[in-house]
């Protein structure tokens, strides 16, 4: 049975991009594209990992991800975002994601790599 994955990313070309990706490497992708479907989900749980992007329509990513652990969902979150400062980075990580990519440094190989170490 393949591993659940939980991508939450409103941009069309990245989503679709990412989603089949993921599912070309044997995962299952469920693919929502704002905040209150993001919170939605990591409660509904049964993702081994959540790919979150912070700039989300209906709710900040980071705002998902401090819902999701004060929640205590425990799900691993990879952020990816087109946010490179030190000040997004840093909350992000101190809100409990596991990792943290920018949009503008990875490509898939790296992104598989993360995925393999947080799983």
């Amino acid at each position: 049975r393949p591993m659940r994955v939980l991508l939450i990313e409103d941009d069309r070309m990245i989503g679709e991009g990412l989603s089949n990706g993921l599912s070309a490497e044997g995962y299952s992708v469920d693919w929502v594209r704002d905040g209150g479907e993001a919170e939605t989900a990591l409660l509904n749980g049964g993702h081994a990992l959540a790919l979150l992007d912070l700039g989300l329509p209906g709710g900040d990513g980071l705002r998902v991800l401090r819902s999701a652990r004060a929640a205590g969902i425990d799900t691993s979150v990879l952020i990816i975002t087109a946010r490179d400062g030190l000040e997004s980075r840093v909350a992000g990580l101190d809100l409990g994601a596991d990792a943290y990519l920018t949009k503008q440094t990875f490509d898939q190989r790296k992104l598989l790599d993360t995925i393999g170490q947080l799983l």
